[in-house]
């Protein structure tokens, strides 16, 4: 924090300045040993920022830390509870505290020297490394208001990782529909065909090595960014889990989309809801998971009226989009051909999940039952294996299982007894379900 307090030291002086002579001409110096580790002064060493630069990201930073901190400065020089119109600023209905907007920025860096206001303003220009980063933007002001209104926003993620060190994981809400998918099983547990783990093998390549590729080997304006992969099988055949397992071993996060969050019946609303989804996540490697994406991607229809129109429209923004985020996306779905054929032509890879044969069926069996526990009635993974369920069904079937075993179960047993009569009414369970006949 002692970095931080010093930045808060040279904006009190600058205030200080412009609050009694602002035309005066001024040389801005920040006297801070930058070979501190303080998680501020690496990014500013990582990105080479100017002093511009560096005190405008305090600018935005200050009011997360002391929200009076500009209120307090600044009336120092104001006699009773005057206005000064000159520095800009806002309140909101939330935050009693001056917020700084870029009116703010340019009077307090550039005073009344137009050559210098304009230089600050270019730094919020869209192809500004703050910007094209989303680390430093201008809230958007309606039609027609100045630009340089808005308020000075700073990502909640780098406010994170000046303040604590580190970025904290996103809470799921509406800016950010989206809940961790983890697991605790491993590889072995993913009972799959020999060419579906080679696919799965190169997603990880891609996971692993692609930074390199693209730094050592200069192939960031030959290839595209990020990696499109489709997921498509019945369900429970290993999709989720699959994704859960890439994040676990390529140490990525990896994000399950909460689709009825994102879509919305109001024009424009869906597109608006999507893309604050991958600006948080631009350039922190997190893997993106959208399940049963049909409902998202679905192929477009002919336009018959203008919700058919709009409807197209947020496929041909998702195209874009998809296209833009430079990490893994991964779209799973039940049946490939609901997805847009548009879609199609740009995955780097199509993973087909097939539903088991018996052979797989016995051994999914056999790995998911309690490591402690016998089979009473014969071999129950091989006698079942014939009936014919997915992964996930299974699950449920040895979890119903399992309890019926433990409301029969005795202390002095060390291991859980199966029955087999007890998994076959688990399996009628799951016919029933899926309306097939037992």
């Amino acid at each position: 924090m002692q970095v931080l307090q010093a930045y808060a030291k040279v904006l009190s002086g600058l205030i200080s300045h412009r609050m009694q002579t602002p035309e005066a001409d001024l040389v801005i110096n920040v006297p801070i040993d930058m070979d501190q580790e303080d998680p501020f002064l690496q990014f500013i060493k990582a990105h080479s920022l100017t002093t511009y630069e560096q005190l405008l990201l305090f600018m935005a930073l200050i009011p997360h830390l002391q929200p009076d901190y500009f209120d307090t400065e600044i009336q120092k020089y104001l006699p009773g509870k005057g206005d000064f119109p000159q520095i800009g600023g806002t309140r909101s209905k939330q935050s009693r505290g001056f917020l700084p907007t870029g009116e703010t920025a340019l009077f307090l860096l550039g005073g009344n020297d137009w050559g210098t206001r304009i230089e600050i303003q270019q730094i919020f220009w869209p192809d500004h490394f703050f910007s094209r980063s989303k680390v430093l933007w201008l809230e958007e002001m309606p039609g027609g208001e100045p630009t340089m209104s808005g308020r000075l926003l700073l990502s909640q993620d780098h406010i994170n990782i000046f303040t604590h060190g580190k970025p904290v994981p996103p809470h799921f809400s509406s800016s950010f529909p989206a809940k961790p998918v983890t697991t605790e099983l491993t590889w072995d547990d993913l009972v799959i065909s020999n060419d579906l783990r080679a696919q799965i093998d190169e997603l990880i390549s891609w996971v692993n090595l692609n930074a390199k590729l693209m730094n050592r080997w200069d192939m960031e304006k030959r290839l595209r960014k990020g990696y499109r992969a489709l997921f498509y099988g019945p369900p429970g055949t290993g999709k989720t889990f699959t994704a859960g397992l890439l994040g676990k071993y390529t140490g990525k996060d990896v994000y399950k989309i909460d689709l009825s969050m994102i879509v919305s019946k109001y024009i424009g609303e869906t597109e608006k809801n999507l893309e604050l989804l991958f600006s948080r996540a631009e350039d922190k490697g997190w893997i993106l998971f959208f399940d049963e994406a049909d409902a998202l991607f679905g192929k477009r229809t002919n336009v018959r009226d203008a919700h058919d129109k709009y409807a197209n429209q947020e496929v041909s923004y998702l195209l874009q989009r998809i296209e833009d985020y430079n990490g893994l996306i991964i779209l799973a779905t039940n049946m490939k051909n609901n997805i847009d054929d548009a879609f199609i032509r740009r995955f780097n890879a199509i993973l087909k999940f097939t539903f088991p044969d018996a052979n797989e069926r016995a051994l999914i069996w056999r790995r998911t039952f309690p490591s402690k526990s016998t089979f009473i009635g014969g071999d129950i993974p091989d006698m079942v294996k014939r009936y014919e369920l997915a992964g996930g069904s299974i699950l449920n079937v040895v979890h119903y299982a399992c309890l019926k075993a433990i409301e029969k179960h005795t202390d002095d047993k060390e291991e859980l007894e199966i029955y087999v009569n007890d998994v076959l009414d688990g399996i009628k369970r799951e016919f029933v379900k899926e309306g097939k006949p037992f």
